[in-house]
């Protein structure tokens, strides 16, 4: 009898998750009222671009793509990221592997090579959304992203999604399962630039910045989603 971790591992049952996942997405998708804010943000937005979120916020962010956009993601090489690369290419999103790291792991985890195909689909004129904190420390912005947009000279947009509907998880990245019928808010504000010539103060600045962002973005988003105006549902 294979052990339940060989059968998590292969890639038929990865392949049966991320699709039974990417269809569970699509229902949250469609029975669900959208707000945009601004709701105009697909007129003032020149692609390509690099869309960041927090952790655990991640699971709708291919619906912020429209049909005519081209778009990757960033997604980790462990096995839950095998599931949901999957998902992701179900649902016309592309895939770049590896992540980034607090630690001495950066290269182990594919972060070099992840950064140098992320601006490559840049430059290809992919939008690529990514989330701004590391793996297993929630709501601090790591550098990456950073680094992406002073290499790339393309604008980052912090993007927070919330629901009026959700079950909030007990994980490190407070990751929330979206639930149907709900009130779906997707809000984001003005680019990050950040300069090529950035010294090190700079680039802190910047991350702080997109940290600042994220947060206040998500409790913007919870609040539309609520059916309020303003402040945390």
């Amino acid at each position: 009898m294979p052990s339940l971790k060989r059968i998590v591992a292969s890639p038929g049952f990865q392949s049966v998750v991320g699709t039974l996942g990417a269809g569970y997405l699509k229902l949250v998708w469609r029975t669900s009222r959208v707000i945009l804010d601004p709701p105009d943000i697909y007129e003032t937005i020149r692609p390509p671009v690099i869309i960041a979120a927090w952790h655990g916020q991640h699971f709708m962010l291919p619906f912020i793509k429209k049909p005519e956009h081209r778009a990757k993601v960033l997604i980790s090489r462990h096995r839950d990221g095998e599931i949901n690369a999957r998902a992701a290419e179900k649902l016309g999103v592309g895939t770049i592997r590896g992540s980034g790291a607090h630690n001495g792991e950066f290269t182990r985890k594919g972060g070099a090579s992840a950064l140098s195909e992320m601006i490559q689909a840049l430059e290809e004129g992919y939008n690529v959304a990514l989330t701004a904190d590391v793996p297993k420390v929630a709501r601090v912005c790591g550098l990456g992203v950073i680094k992406l947009a002073q290499y790339s000279g393309r604008p980052i947009y912090p993007v927070a999604v919330a629901t009026s509907r959700y079950i909030e998880l007990d994980s490190w990245d407070r990751s929330v399962v979206n639930l149907p019928f709900s009130r779906l808010a997707m809000v984001t504000d003005k680019p990050i630039l950040v300069p090529r010539e950035a010294d090190a103060d700079t680039l802190e600045a910047a991350r702080k910045q997109v940290e600042d962002e994220l947060n206040r973005l998500t409790k913007h988003a919870y609040a539309l989603a609520a059916g309020k105006g303003s402040g945390a549902p």
